[in-house]
């Protein structure tokens, strides 16, 4: 029901009417109950608690990432996908070595390709679910995954039409999955893509990124730069540094700025960009994920480095005790002990797996601290981004 503005009494005097009116709708209105649950369908399809997915084909971008297209598999009850915004992602569940493990990727492909999604996994040293997928993903692979998710997305009622985006390595994939957005499905915005690489055979999407700046010059242009090039680059070199930023992207009022990439390049650009004078939300961070290296962060205690924790989980009306390591999240402790706790955005962020800590003392970085205060204040974490400084005892809601 509407009510026009037209001024304080008469807006309340509007309000006190709304409920007879209502009463009298629900007089009129009959008896038979509804069938369809038109409301519930659309949540479903929009929110589904899981999708079945099926890889239906895989594309070798670098000699170290992949792409991986993914449709529904129609035979285990998902007919079609949850629609999503460019630059979210997707939660994968899979199970490694007999470990059910969950790992976010961003979907790298555009919303205007419905029927498939597609993911882009760089292999790292050590990376314990890409040496699987590089030897076990393929054509015919069954994967289940949540319903998108994240917020590192454009909003036109917060982010302004002309966007800078600073990628690292596999950080361009919500780039790519933006600019194909704009090319295929006429968002208007206008992006210019900063794109810092190691050495040259590390670009991701590198032709097809060329080829949409060629064809859209007005919207989109990208910029490579490289660190450790070769005697063939011929592009800019080193970091994405202030100086390297004012030279490519030039003055940055009025621009919102999206950074997605390592650790490491989010430390170097928290410092660089403080030399704009930008307003904090005109800057959109992307979920680091999980630490690396957590014992060497400033805050951390420094006699609990290197050493190894009792951790007692209350789930699904168990409770059983495991090992935990200071250098993990209290996540992959349960992972590895293959307790499936709920997990998605494994950064702090989504609060998918907040939990209740019970007793002991757990360390959160407080740039990856998504909790809101009153969980700090009444002893909830979020396992994926609280890491052991102690022996600790928490309870853990089971995935819905």
């Amino acid at each position: 029901m509407k009510v026009k503005v037209k001024g304080s009494i008469r807006d309340l005097l509007a309000f006190k009417g709304l409920v007879p009116k209502r009463r009298k709708r629900i007089l009129k209105s009959p008896d038979t109950p509804l069938v369809a649950d038109a409301v519930g369908e659309l949540s479903r399809v929009l929110h589904p608690r899981v999708q079945h997915l099926v890889i239906t084909g895989v594309k070798d971008e670098t000699p170290s990432a992949k792409t991986f297209r993914l449709e529904p598999h129609r035979q285990d009850g998902t007919t079609r996908l949850a629609p999503f915004r460019a630059g979210q992602y997707v939660s994968i569940r899979t199970e490694v070595g007999g470990v059910r493990i969950t790992r976010p990727y961003t979907i790298s492909s555009s919303p205007h390709e419905k029927d498939f999604y597609e993911i882009t996994l760089r292999r790292t040293e050590g990376g314990f679910l890409t040496g699987h997928a590089w030897e076990y993903w393929r054509e015919g692979t069954k994967l289940d995954a949540s319903g998108p998710e994240g917020t590192f997305f454009h909003e036109p009622l917060r982010d302004t039409p002309e966007i800078l985006g600073l990628a690292g390595g596999s950080g361009v994939t919500p780039f790519r999955s933006m600019i194909k957005d704009i090319a295929l499905g006429g968002a208007q915005l206008r992006l210019t893509l900063l794109y810092g690489i190691k050495c040259p055979d590390d670009i991701i999407f590198g032709h097809e990124l060329r080829e949409f700046a060629d064809r859209f010059p007005e919207k989109i242009r990208v910029h490579y730069v490289c660190s450790e090039p070769d005697s063939s680059w011929e592009g800019p070199t080193g970091f994405l540094s202030a100086a390297c930023i004012k030279d490519l992207a030039g003055d940055l009022a009025g621009k919102t700025v999206f950074v997605c990439g390592p650790p490491q390049m989010y430390r170097f650009l928290r410092e660089e960009l403080k030399a704009f004078n930008l307003r904090p939300k005109q800057i959109r961070w992307e979920a680091e994920g999980e630490a690396s290296d957590i014992e060497r962060h400033p805050g951390f205690p420094a006699d609990a480095v290197g050493k190894s924790f009792r951790l007692t989980v209350t789930m699904g009306g168990k409770t059983v005790e495991l090992p935990a390591l200071s250098g993990e999240s209290l996540l992959v402790a349960m992972e590895r002990a293959n307790l499936a706790p709920p997990s998605r955005c494994r950064s702090g962020e989504c609060g998918f797996c907040r939990s209740r800590i019970v007793s002991g003392e757990v360390f959160v970085r407080p740039e990856s601290d998504g909790r809101r205060a009153a969980d700090r204040m009444y002893g909830h974490i979020h396992p994926c981004s609280s890491y052991p400084v102690s022996d600790v005892e928490i309870a853990v809601p089971r995935d819905p």
